[in-house]
């Protein structure tokens, strides 16, 4: 493997597939087994995932709901996420732990961040819910945060599409898909591969990130191999 550590940010979205909302199990179930493939090659990896599935505090504060009382809301809907993925884990002997930054003891551990470190010594997947514990913050932005917390040599953004387009590719059949970029490059074109605060802290701790889609089965192991499954985003890297 290419790799020793690893986080692997997961949108809500992903989790629900072709469903209009909630949670497709088969989905869950698919992500369970090829993260299971990695650990099994001894590389430790830890988990960001989102809730836009559930709730989106954005859209809701643009309907006019408050927007600290929205973005809470929404944490709160990526520890179901996070719990949904553990299970999914766990049904398949992979010893996983869930780690809140808002207080949920019954269901989770806090968010401390030597504890995660010694779970990924011990073997154990670390799924980190509800966000960075702000409001106004995305959970791209606690994935570059807990990244660099917990020394991850690459971010992992899964997501619906094989990469970075210069546009659209949805709307526009000639988009150009990149294989690599600068962080500078994706600032100064607005290419919303994760929001300006993640990007930027990605930079200054010089922490690449590989896009890529999930749902190509085998992609997120081959990403771990360091193969070329979508788009690179690096300080060394060319745009090209």
């Amino acid at each position: 493997m290419a790799y020793q550590r690893v986080l692997l940010k997961l949108s809500g979205e992903a989790l629900m597939g072709d469903l209009g909302y909630g949670i497709d199990p088969q989905i869950v179930s698919d992500i369970a087994k090829e993260i299971a493939e990695v650990v099994s090659s001894g590389v430790q990896i830890v988990i960001v995932v989102g809730g836009g599935n559930i709730f989106r505090g954005v859209q809701a504060s643009a309907k006019g709901m408050d927007r600290a009382t929205a973005d809470y809301i929404g944490m709160i809907a990526t520890v179901m996420n996070a719990m949904t993925l553990q299970d999914a884990l766990e049904q398949i002997d992979i010893p996983t732990r869930v780690q809140t930054a808002i207080a949920m003891q019954e269901v989770a551990e806090p968010y401390i961040r030597r504890r995660a470190i010694r779970h990924l010594e011990k073997g154990r997947v670390v799924i980190f819910g509800a966000g960075s514990g702000n409001p106004f913050f995305t959970t791209d932005t606690t994935a570059a945060l807990r990244a660099a917390e917990i020394d991850a040599e690459v971010i992992f953004k899964a997501t619906k599409v094989d990469g970075v387009y210069d546009s659209d590719p949805a709307k526009n059949p000639a988009a150009k898909r990149y294989e690599s970029l600068t962080y500078a490059h994706v600032l100064a074109n607005d290419l919303r591969v994760m929001d300006g605060t993640a990007i930027a802290l990605c930079k200054e701790n010089d922490i690449p990130i590989m896009v890529f889609n999930l749902f190509e089965k085998g992609n997120i192991v081959r990403a771990v191999k360091g193969e070329p499954v979508g788009t690179i985003v690096g300080g060394s890297c060319a745009v090209k």
